[in-house]
């Protein structure tokens, strides 16, 4: 390193250090940086002094103003809770139709639903309620047991061959597996259900497979096919399946048979969450195209 010199272009002085020919400015630090530098540490060190900052061996430095953020929260919670323990009194105690017909009310069923749903349910029906393989989509109003808020809360409450003692109990047979029907009258009855939500086949094929359905799925799904909620069979009218309604999906579920299952919620949710959750699902629609 050597002595530093005056640069002559710059006028300013050099430190001395060289790198392949290049020369190193003593170019002093910019005052605002400093100055800015100053202010910072004057605003750290206000804040040191305001607010909580340092641990202590058992405590910690709480501040000139004594905020306490924890206590702050707490506070925040429990105003929370009186203001929905106002609300949620008056839905405890009116009936569904009341509730339905005051829209104050309803507005906080659709904002708290929309939380015990994601918390509860997105899981099985997923985040927009519309299901997916084995799961019912709950904005098609395709309801296996009735699609009003009270059935649905009940639903809700003991679940679907659960282990709640009166648990709603559903099962299609597996009437290929059981030796029932043999293969070919499987694709016929395939054929006809297909036939049913407008898709085109075979008509002599159609016209088997409406003997077969006649004689062997009628007692659960209705001889016009539009299912019977007492005992949770599907309407299979509409569009919507439950576990898929391509040939492969069908010819398997009548084949195996299934047997859904929904948890019983009412040792998890009160009374009162599985009121709201009912009275939200009850609101779902379907997405627009």
């Amino acid at each position: 390193m050597q002595e530093g010199k005056r640069d002559s272009v710059t006028g300013r002085m050099t430190t001395g250090h060289e790198w392949n020919g290049i020369e190193e400015l003593d170019t002093p630090v910019p005052k605002v940086v400093l100055v800015f530098l100053a202010l910072g540490f004057a605003f750290s060190l206000i804040c040191w002094l305001l607010y909580p900052a340092f641990p202590l061996v058992t405590t910690y430095t709480k501040g000139l103003l004594g905020i306490d953020q924890q206590q702050l929260v707490t506070d925040q919670v429990k105003q929370a809770a009186v203001e929905r323990s106002s609300w949620e009194a008056e839905i405890a105690s009116k009936d569904f139709t009341a509730i339905e017909a005051d829209p104050a009310l309803m507005q906080k069923v659709r904002e708290t639903g929309q939380t015990l749903f994601r918390d509860n349910c997105a899981a099985c029906h997923g985040a927009k309620a519309t299901g997916g393989p084995g799961f019912p989509n709950l904005t098609s109003k395709s309801w296996l047991w009735g699609g009003s808020p009270e059935t649905i809360a009940e639903t809700i409450r003991i679940g679907i061959n659960s282990s709640h003692p009166d648990t709603r109990v559903s099962q299609m047979l597996a009437f290929g597996r059981q030796h029932v029907l043999d293969a070919a009258k499987i694709e016929d009855v395939v054929a006809y259900v297909q036939s049913l939500s407008g898709k085109q086949g075979n008509a002599a094929q159609i016209k088997a497979g409406q003997e077969v359905f006649a004689a062997n799925c009628v007692a659960c799904h209705g001889a016009n096919a539009k299912g019977k909620t007492d005992v949770g069979a599907p309407d299979l009218t509409d569009r919507f399946w439950i576990y898929g309604g391509d040939s492969q999906a069908l010819y398997a579920t009548i084949y195996a048979g299934r047997q859904g299952y929904m948890p019983q919620w009412q040792g998890r949710l009160s009374e009162t969450n599985r009121k709201i959750l009912a009275l939200y699902v009850s609101t779902l629609e379907a997405a627009k195209p």
